[in-house]
């Protein structure tokens, strides 16, 4: 899997106009040092946001800009950073960095930090700038072990450079900034998790309200922004919110640009900046080549393993939050997975809902009992075990664990590609139902409360 912003060389020339995330990537895939990075034009944003704004100009300009989160929820990044408290007597505040990618299919973040690690820092140490947070972590995904050792090297030159630390840049202000590694938990991209993880509790998402911004790390106004959100910053600030506006195609309602990738038995599986607004099918045939000789398209998934099936026909749709809901999920992590025309649609699903199940906290009943409920039936139809009514069941667990049925999104998500699947697939799982003549008695089945 080729780590890059890079494309077919006809097709993408990448510029710090056109391509604010990646224009800074060496062509050797090797890390971007300070050194290198100051003379790429790095810290120029944060030097600017020091020199020429003050706090709510910076709030301001992120959110006239519309940069939403990167994470797969979308919120609005400038919205999110206006909850935090204005009361000047609050001198302990917190800005957490979630870089605990977990989702399957998704690995655009850990580009940005093995390869970039200063635009990150940069964004962080704006972002602290604005949001008048002493302290900021880094939350990173344990199994990232090339990110941390970037990461860390990184925080080390710029402590050396008088970006981080006491009176930066001679403002008077102070950040310090710290890489924590978790010990490898989906659940803890769930923000409130991931501050119970920090704080060395259970990674159990908490109740909100109330919210982070009022109560978080250590009962102090924290705001937790995802790696690719944050990255976004510097360019915002440099070069201003019409041409930022202006990266996106017309049609999206999403301004900016995004990593987008495509894996799965592609000719190019990989990742690149592209402006919001291009549709599946340049994604699926320009960038990724279309699918390996001998293969055929049979489904793909937009955004990570959290996010519905859609069918080839749906590749015309245009790859931004409103786009993909148009045709029925979630633009997610905007990472693509192909599924070919090889694979058995229940043995991916039972594979997924293994996984989400593994994940899950514990926290919530419906999560905690109806995420094993599906495996088990899953795997009773790949072996041909099924019963009559599973498929049914299957469906019902797909609407109690839906929005607002759960504790946090973590088992919306999960079902939400089971669903999928049987509504353009259910022939795949009706094969797997056994005949009558084999069905369970029912007095020795098990019998199921709220069944």
């Amino acid at each position: 899997m080729t780590l890059t912003s890079f494309g077919p060389a006809n097709r993408i020339q990448r510029s710090a106009e056109t391509h604010p995330l990646t224009w800074r990537l060496r062509d050797d895939g090797e890390a971007v040092w300070l050194d290198e990075y100051q003379a790429k034009n790095g810290y120029a944003a944060a030097r600017k946001a020091f020199a020429d704004m003050d706090q709510d100009a910076i709030v301001q300009t992120v959110k006239d800009a519309g940069l939403k989160g990167r994470g797969g929820a979308g919120f609005p990044t400038g919205v999110k950073w206006g909850l935090m408290p204005k009361d000047e007597s609050i001198n302990i505040r917190y800005l957490l960095c979630n870089a605990d990618e977990m989702e399957p299919n998704t690995w655009k973040d850990r580009m940005l930090m093995e390869q970039l690690p200063h635009l990150l820092i940069e964004g962080m140490l704006i972002s602290a700038r604005a949001l008048k947070t002493y302290r900021g972590y880094i939350f990173l995904r344990g199994e990232y072990t090339t990110a941390a050792k970037h990461l860390n090297r990184a925080v080390e030159e710029a402590k050396a450079a008088g970006l981080l630390g006491k009176n930066i840049l001679g403002s008077g202000f102070d950040f310090e900034l710290f890489v924590h590694t978790g010990a490898g938990r989906y659940i803890c991209g769930e923000e409130t998790a991931l501050i119970n993880s920090l704080e060395g509790r259970r990674a159990n998402p908490r109740s909100k309200p109330p919210f982070p911004a009022a109560v978080g790390v250590w009962g102090k106004p924290t705001c937790v922004n995802n790696v690719e959100t944050l990255c976004n910053v510097p360019a915002i600030i440099a070069d201003g919110v019409d041409w930022y506006k202006s990266l996106a195609r017309e049609g999206s309602e999403d301004m900016g640009t995004k990593l987008m990738g495509f894996s799965g038995k592609v000719k190019n599986p990989g990742l690149w900046e592209l402006p919001f607004g291009v549709t599946g099918r340049e994604l699926f045939e320009d960038y990724a080549g279309g699918m390996r000789d001998g293969f055929k398209l049979k489904a793909w998934q937009p955004g990570g393993a959290g996010t519905g099936f859609l069918l080839p026909e749906h590749l015309d749709a245009q790859m931004y939050a409103g786009g993909i809901a148009k045709v029925g999920t979630r633009m997610g992590t905007g990472l693509a997975m192909a599924v070919d025309d090889s694979v058995n649609m229940v043995s991916l699903l039972r594979n997924m809902e293994q996984f989400f199940a593994r994940e899950s906290c514990g926290f919530c009943t419906p999560c905690r009992d109806g995420l094993p409920w599906s495996v088990k039936l899953l795997m009773a139809i790949e072996q041909g075990r099924g019963q009559p009514g599973d498929i049914e069941t299957l469906l019902g667990l797909v609407g109690f664990l839906g929005p607002g049925k759960t504790f946090c999104a973590h088992a919306p998500g999960a079902v939400e590609p089971l669903g999928s699947a049987i509504k353009y697939f259910r022939p795949e799982f009706e094969a797997g139902i056994a005949p009558a003549s084999a069905a369970v008695p029912p007095l020795a089945r098990p019998i199921v409360i709220g069944a």
